[in-house]
């Protein structure tokens, strides 16, 4: 499975002399990329798919599944290993556009082996679905670097736990942490605009618009509907803090800010479903 990590940056490996790739931090990266995928995947396996039975690989179309909560988890996934990468690959000297493009390459490919494991896995199935998500994640970060040559747009994740989760555990999760990776009735994904990039705007507070869905007790709507929950889609506007707003040199506190920032911290929102339009005081 590290092949799919490694693969993409061996052509800059090989290249490093012409590039002048600050060798030291780039071995770096690449050591401490490998690491943190193996035990990410390793812990992936063990949450969701350890008590699956296997099977012969397939495909299996989900795509009018859990209202699509789950691509945007996938979404999402690929646009922070893109970015991630990216900036660790600048870190490294590497130029710019071609640390922007490989970055995008590897944020699709580290997903892949996600696939694999759905594909041999009886409960689930690759999906066709998941890897235009995953494309899609990727190309929303190279895209906005080819427009504006930074990101003006991220998205972000938020959760909340839910009575659903108790109702199935063995897909719902039995646990928190399982139920923040598999419980999509409790997850928010949004998109959080970086305003005064745009016009004139407070720098640390940025615009944001979620999706949600609740009443997802089985995958489809159908399954749902026969056994009395009611399936609904949710929409929010909301305000988020920008915390790269946050001056400073440190390094550390540079990517502790980057990670907080893959968040979205609890705030007002106006919520917009079928069932008429609610305000949050706190919207998680």
């Amino acid at each position: 499975m590290l092949l799919f990590l490694l693969l993409p940056l061996s052509t800059l490996a090989q290249q490093r002399d012409t590039l002048q790739i600050n060798r030291k931090r780039f071995n770096t990266f690449i050591i401490g990329s490998a690491t943190g995928y193996g035990l990410t995947m390793a812990g992936l396996y063990h949450l969701w798919y350890s008590d699956s039975k296997q099977q012969s690989f397939r495909f299996f179309n989900d795509n009018a599944e859990w209202k699509q909560v789950d691509k945007l988890g996938h979404f999402y996934s690929a646009f922070y290993f893109s970015y991630g990468t990216a900036a660790a690959l600048k870190w490294s000297n590497v130029p710019a556009q071609k640390a922007d493009l490989w970055g995008a390459v590897t944020g699709f490919l580290v997903l892949v082996p996600v696939e694999v494991f759905d594909g041999f896995s009886d409960a689930y199935g690759a999906s066709t679905g998941d890897l235009v998500a995953d494309a899609a994640g990727s190309a929303f970060f190279l895209g906005q670097q080819r427009l504006w040559n930074e990101v003006r747009i991220v998205p972000k994740f938020s959760f909340r736990r839910t009575g659903y989760a108790a109702l199935r555990p063995e897909v719902l999760g039995d646990s928190r942490t399982s139920e923040i990776l598999k419980d999509y009735n409790g997850q928010t994904y949004w998109l959080s605009a970086d305003m005064d990039k745009f016009i004139r705007f407070p720098r640390w507070l940025n615009l944001a618009a979620g999706y949600g869905a609740q009443g997802m007790v089985y995958a489809r709507d159908d399954q749902n509907a026969a056994s009395g929950y009611d399936a609904y889609r949710q929409y929010y506007l909301s305000i988020d803090l920008d915390l790269t707003a946050i001056r400073t040199r440190s390094k550390v506190l540079k990517t502790l800010i980057f990670i907080a920032s893959t968040i979205k911290i609890p705030a007002p929102a106006v919520e917009f479903s079928r069932k008429g339009v609610a305000f949050h005081a706190l919207q998680f």
